[in-house]
């Protein structure tokens, strides 16, 4: 063959490649750079927790964490932290070390949400939240964690509210008095599940986290439960910004992935992008569907709603 055909047929078959199926060079050069960012990491750092991405990463909690890196997300959750055991939260720690990645919070052991009450102001309340304080200090060592969270308990019905406030409050200092040598924050979390909870407002917290005048001792503004108790989200974000230190999320109604109900989270995933915030985003949701459809449906919510 003379160098002047092949040369001319080499042409054909590249242009046949590149226009095959209707995709023209642009096309492809657009694809390809579509691949390449759908995998690039979040403008905010949400944290998926654990299961989430299991139908494709599987069972093993380390494994998925290598999966959640490669989709992008460059933080994780996870509660119950404090129930694994001490060489697993420490293989956790260095994992995410290793790739970059933030630990947020775990939620402190004091018996559930409502029980022990630091507004009841009993000394073995009190000595139950500080013995959870100091093992927490130990399990945010060990997996990296700069936060943890705090619920302080139920609302007790034969004492003033005042008086159950100026016992939280007292409660509080003592388990700022244990993290704060340690840089670790402890974040009140205000929650929507029942109204027999102490703590269900996002002002309401920030006047406790004033009175305990701490470092270590902030809001964890759930959006998902301000939505349910308060509404006007951004408004009260910014009015008690000072004292917030950490975010979850969920929509409402459902408590699933972003885009599945009526919060405007894109808007308000600026807004805090705007606000210079650099922590974790929870994802403490659930998914709108199973499995792997699943995932890639929830992967897809949050590339729409980081997409500002």
């Amino acid at each position: 063959m003379k160098r002047s055909d092949f040369l001319k047929n080499s042409s054909l078959l590249v242009g046949a490649s590149l226009f095959s199926n209707g995709l023209s060079a642009k096309d492809q050069s657009t694809n390809s750079m579509d691949s390449k960012s759908a995998n690039q990491p979040f403008k905010l750092n949400y944290g998926p927790h654990q299961g989430m991405f299991s139908a494709t990463a599987g069972k093993n909690f380390l494994d998925e964490i290598k999966y959640m890196h490669e989709l992008g997300f460059r933080g994780i959750e996870d509660n119950g932290m404090p129930g694994r055991s001490a060489d697993e939260q420490k293989k956790v720690g260095e994992l995410l070390a290793k790739l970059g990645m933030t630990m947020g919070v775990f939620v402190v052991p004091k018996g559930g949400n409502g029980a022990n009450s630091l507004a009841a102001g009993k000394q073995e309340f009190i000595d139950i939240f500080v013995k959870g304080c100091k093992e927490s200090v130990e399990i945010a060592k060990r997996c990296n964690a700069k936060h943890v969270t705090v619920v302080p308990g139920d609302y007790v019905r034969n004492l003033p509210i005042g008086v159950q406030t100026g016992n939280v409050v007292e409660g509080l200092r003592r388990g700022a008095e244990i993290f704060e040598p340690h840089g670790i924050t402890m974040v009140l979390e205000p929650l929507s599940d029942t109204p027999d909870l102490f703590l269900r407002f996002s002002d309401q917290t920030y006047e406790i986290c004033k009175a305990v005048n701490s470092p270590s001792c902030k809001i964890l503004y759930d959006v998902y439960h301000m939505q349910k108790n308060e509404g006007n989200l951004i408004q009260m974000m910014e009015n008690c910004w000072s004292e917030i230190a950490y975010i979850q999320v969920g929509d409402n109604p459902g408590r699933r992935e972003p885009t599945t109900g009526e919060i405007n989270y894109k808007n308000l995933f600026k807004w805090l992008y705007e606000k210079g915030y650099k922590g974790v985003v929870g994802m403490e949701h659930g998914m709108s569907k199973s499995g792997k459809e699943g995932e890639e449906a929830l992967v897809k919510a949050y590339r729409e709603v980081d997409s500002f």
